[in-house]
């Protein structure tokens, strides 16, 4: 992080001063440093001129005595106070009056080390992301005792490096880190728990979310000892179980597992400081794969609406006969003709030829009864999320379904073992959880029940895969992996706002800059349906009875007035009406 920053410095035409006491760490920083920026003159970013003039602009020095000249001091020792009080004690002794000192800390309070200063109106916080030179959110924290001259010069600064200021009050985590590290936390808790291996708990966030990093992978960038020192800093303030870090982090940070620093985490490193993983000794969750599967040629596809025309058109496209029924031959004739319109554009944007949109409509037969699947070989099911409903259908499809056939829940909340027993074949029955939009989303979540036969996820696997799909496997409890990751996160984003700590605007800039999330979470809530999102979090809260997955009652606020997102016009904000 120190290098990282140094670079964004010098590159803008800084003059920054390297204080490093450890002469290998300060030559591992200038490496760094000068590896960054030859390989932003090797993508053109800067020229070689610019680079030697920035490199011309650093210079280092093992005592802090050197910061007499400094205009700002940036510390980001480690996350340590009697550490950090340490060094701003010796700032304190030999900056300039004028001196603006400011910590890079997203745990430790920047209002008690103001305090512990002898210039408590000169201290800041200046959270900076790693990469520095990449990320553009810098979190700027002001504390009740610092003076507004400070904050307008320090704010100054972070927009003149191009950088997006974003102004959070003194509490751990800030912003990003506050929202990041509890959903971080709750992943390292799910592999804990062997509910899913690491490889399926990091590309299901990736494929279902957008990300740019799975959490696990992400806990090994940060460095593990580094998160579980912001947790309990976070948990000390909260109190809130899932800022209560998971003890795996505590056992791998004990053991000096803490990531691609050591070589070692969640994931296992060609060498310390390496990004490239190699294979080890994990043990998969749930068994293997392996096995043959039950043959699929036929498919049932039950609902005429978005995810059930979606997952019809996906199974069309990869080949196989399709059955889409729905409520009347009516509601399927719309169904198929919602499916022709997707596939004309994705013929428009060159992505299917005009040959394969035939062929594709071709496979597809709309019906208005349950029983023309008495032929199909898979049973997808993709109606309304109520469990009345669905098993009301499972027990229909039970009658109308031959032998083996394998039958499946789109279902993103409700028990599937619970629909399973609707039937007399609970063996043959799992969830097959698609993302919307289907012919888009690589992801499905491959839910097992305890009655699940072992050919029937094979199956399931075997399927995926001639969709072009990525399956993760994962245990029947509420939110499966995705869900029960994302909706807490967005819940306590809506706690923010509830507790004015910040503004729906600054939340959703500091997760797209600070964390690189395709959606703000409230970007995210509007398009997801505030009604919809709200279920979800009920379902998590009644499965794992967690005070801290309550629904927050400002989005029941919302729910209960009618502001469900962008299907109604307003949400968490307002949009124009179509």
């Amino acid at each position: 992080m120190g290098s990282g920053i140094a670079e964004v410095l010098v590159r803008a035409g800084h003059e920054v001063i390297g204080i490093e006491p450890v002469e290998r760490a300060a030559v591992a920083a200038v490496t760094a440093l000068e590896r960054s920026t030859a390989r932003a003159v090797e993508r053109g970013k800067i020229t070689e001129a610019e680079r030697n003039a920035a490199l011309a602009r650093l210079r280092t020095s093992s005592d802090l005595q050197a910061a007499a000249e400094a205009d700002l001091v940036i510390e980001v020792v480690p996350e340590n106070y009697p550490l950090k009080r340490e060094v701003f004690a010796a700032l304190d002794a030999v900056v300039k009056p004028e001196t603006i000192l400011t910590t890079g800390t997203n745990a430790l309070s920047v209002t008690q080390l103001a305090a512990d200063s002898a210039h408590p109106e000169r201290v800041l916080g200046l959270h900076f992301f790693a990469p520095a030179q990449a990320m553009k959110l810098v979190e700027v924290v002001s504390t009740v005792l610092t003076s507004p001259e400070a904050t307008e010069r320090v704010t100054a600064l972070v927009r003149s490096l191009g950088k997006e200021a974003v102004p959070v009050g003194d509490r751990p985590g800030f912003i990003a880190d506050g929202l990041l590290f509890g959903y971080l936390n709750q992943a390292a808790a799910m592999y804990e728990a062997r509910y899913a291996t690491r490889e399926d708990i990091d590309a299901a966030m990736k494929l279902g979310c957008g990300l740019p990093m799975g959490p696990l992978e992400l806990l090994d960038l940060i460095g593990i000892d580094t998160a579980k020192t912001v947790l309990e800093a976070m948990y000390a303030a909260s109190r809130d179980r899932l800022h209560a870090p998971a003890p795996i982090l505590g056992h791998l940070a004990a053991a000096g597992l803490t990531g691609r620093k050591s070589g070692r985490g969640f994931y296992t490193y060609e060498s310390p400081g390496s990004q490239t993983k190699i294979a080890d000794a994990e043990t998969p969750v749930g068994g293997s794969t392996g096995g043959a599967g039950r043959t699929v040629r036929r498919v049932g596809v039950a609902g005429s609406g978005t995810m059930a025309s979606g997952i019809a058109e996906v199974f069309a496209k990869a080949g196989y006969e399709v059955v889409l029924a729905a409520r009347s031959p009516e509601k399927a004739d719309s169904a198929v003709a919602r499916i022709a319109k997707s596939l004309a554009r994705s013929v428009d944007k060159g992505r299917l030829t005009a040959e394969d949109r035939d062929a594709a409509l071709a496979r597809l037969t709309p019906s208005g009864s349950l029983d023309d699947f008495a032929d199909v070989d898979l049973a997808v099911e993709a109606i309304a999320e109520e469990l009345s409903v669905k098993q009301q259908l499972f027990t229909t499809l039970d009658k109308v379904c031959k032998p083996g056939a394998v039958l499946a829940t789109t279902t993103s909340s409700l028990p599937v073992v619970e629909i399973a027993t609707a039937t007399s074949r609970p063996q043959d029955v799992v969830g097959m959880h698609f993302f919307n939009p289907a012919p888009a989303m690589k992801l499905v979540e491959v839910v097992r029940t305890v009655l699940t036969a072992d050919d029937v996820r094979a199956t399931v696997h075997e399927v995926c895969r001639a969709l072009r799909k990525h399956p993760v496997d994962c245990g029947d409890r509420a939110g499966f992996i995705v869900n029960a990751l994302l909706f807490p996160y967005l819940n306590n984003a809506v706690k923010m706002v509830q507790e004015h700590y910040a503004s729906v605007d600054d939340i959703d800039t500091a997760m797209k800059l600070g964390g690189g999330y395709p959606m703000g979470p409230f970007e995210l809530l509007d398009v997801v349906g505030l009604d919809v999102s709200l279920a979800i979090e009920q379902v998590l809260h009644r499965e794992f009875r967690d005070p801290g997955l309550a629904p927050a009652p400002l989005l029941e606020h919302l729910v209960s007035a009618g502001c469900l997102g962008r299907k109604t016009g307003r949400g968490f904000r307002e949009y124009a009406r179509a």
